[in-house]
């Protein structure tokens, strides 16, 4: 049998500031990389073909990441090349921003994006267990929103003062992070507990048949409810900061770099509440209040144009992904427990919310260049109300349930054949 779960203060530590460093580096990737892309003088067709080529490779990894995550042994080293892959693409963004290498940088950032999530939530699960896992994410996802804000404060100081190497700073900080994933001491994180499989042999646990994870009800159900969500939520701030443009277009910059920070900073206070809140009160409850946030903040969107007004709308946008930060993986893991298959099932369930996203743009755009940002407004809500609903229909309580098969001799929790 597998050792109880009791990582050492030393792992914890290392954790979370391996979730601030970690999610400094990640923060590159996002607005500032397009903003940066702008200032080297590339076409907005160029940098829609560099953002979109990125965005293929992390969706096209998810899956052999996950399944790489659940099988490899030496999470840490995992995790480490990941780290040392985005340096090496923020270099290249920075020394050579011609637009063969930059497809390559977010071809290569992207790919990185099957392995470090899911590696870093593996970790976790590793050291503390499934009992305090949600509580953890929660820490974790505070140190995570608090780099970010960190870092993307940091590099604008920086770029303000006409310093050509505020895009560095995210590679710099690679050094921290490998510093800090060196001192998770290796033996407290269990190979079994990591991957959610059973913990009577802890170097070669059993594992579900991959096609078992297809007919997992409360999986499937989940990742259909999270997809139509991001359907809705992936389109939710550009359409937004478009209305901020159009009603206030001297302060549209600041507002907008005002509903990324400010969201961000209180994420990270309120996400350990949720995680203990989980424990206590059960996932369902905190998931529906998550997804009533998205629907009830369109419908305000469509309905209210004041920029002031539309900031606080937006702080809504803090109770979603606090919940969904932390409520994800939690819920993945109830319901792959004993399955071996947890990070696999992470990477199934990131294609398809990626999948929901990709498309997300597209729809909306073609309904306000037809009806209006009102109607886009509206179209979002109905589509994060539709995921409400299901939800709230057809996904039972997660929290210490039975998996949805019965566990038979020589078989996993899912029905498949344990390998």
């Amino acid at each position: 049998m597998a050792a109880p779960a009791a990582p050492s203060q030393q792992s914890l530590f290392a954790l979370s500031c391996l979730n601030f460093f970690l999610s400094g580096m990640q923060t590159a990737f996002g607005p500032i990389a397009s903003a940066y892309l702008v200032l080297q003088g590339l076409t907005a067709k160029e940098i829609g073909f560099v953002l979109t080529i990125g965005g293929i490779a992390s969706l096209v990894s998810q899956v052999p990441g996950g399944e790489l995550v659940d099988t490899a042994p030496a999470k840490r080293l995992l995790v480490a090349t990941g780290v040392v892959t985005v340096a090496l693409s923020v270099v290249i963004f920075r020394l050579w921003p011609v637009l063969p290498l930059l497809a390559l940088a977010e071809i290569l950032q992207g790919l990185t994006g099957g392995v470090l999530g899911p590696a870093v939530v593996a970790i976790t699960l590793g050291l503390v267990g499934q009992a305090r896992l949600s509580e953890r994410l929660g820490q974790n996802q505070r140190f995570a929103a608090a780099g970010g804000v960190a870092v993307t404060l940091t590099m604008a100081l920086i770029a303000y003062s006409d310093s050509p190497w505020a895009m560095l700073v995210p590679a710099a900080l690679a050094v921290p992070v490998l510093v800090s994933l060196y001192h998770i001491r290796a033996d407290e994180i269990d190979f079994a507990r990591a991957s959610g499989a059973e913990s009577g042999d802890a170097d070669s646990p059993g594992r579900a048949n991959r096609a078992a994870l297809l007919k997992n009800r409360r999986l499937l159900i989940f990742a259909g409810c999270a997809a139509l969500f991001q359907l809705a939520s992936a389109s939710m701030m550009p359409l937004l900061g478009g209305l901020l443009a159009y009603e206030s277009k001297t302060q549209a910059a600041p507002l907008i770099a005002a509903l990324i920070v400010v969201p961000q900073v209180l994420v990270g206070l309120i996400a350990p509440w949720v995680g203990r809140s989980a424990e206590k009160h059960g996932r369902k409850p905190l998931l529906l209040v998550g997804f009533a946030a998205l629907p009830i903040r369109a419908v305000l969107f469509a309905l209210i144009s004041n920029p002031l007004a539309l900031i606080v709308i937006q702080l809504l946008d803090v109770i979603t992904g606090a919940v969904l930060g932390v409520m994800t993986p939690v819920v993945i893991a109830d319901v792959t427990m004993g399955t071996g298959r947890f990070n696999l099932a992470q990477g199934m369930f990131g294609t398809v919310m990626g999948v929901g996203a990709a498309l997300s743009p597209t729809l909306t755009g073609l309904i306000v260049d037809q009806f209006g940002r009102s109607a886009g407004f509206a179209s979002l809500a109905a589509e994060g109300f539709v995921a409400l609903l299901l939800l709230a229909v057809f996904l039972p309580e997660t929290k210490e349930q039975l998996p949805d098969s019965a566990i038979e001799p020589g078989q996993s929790s899912l029905g498949g054949t344990a390998r």
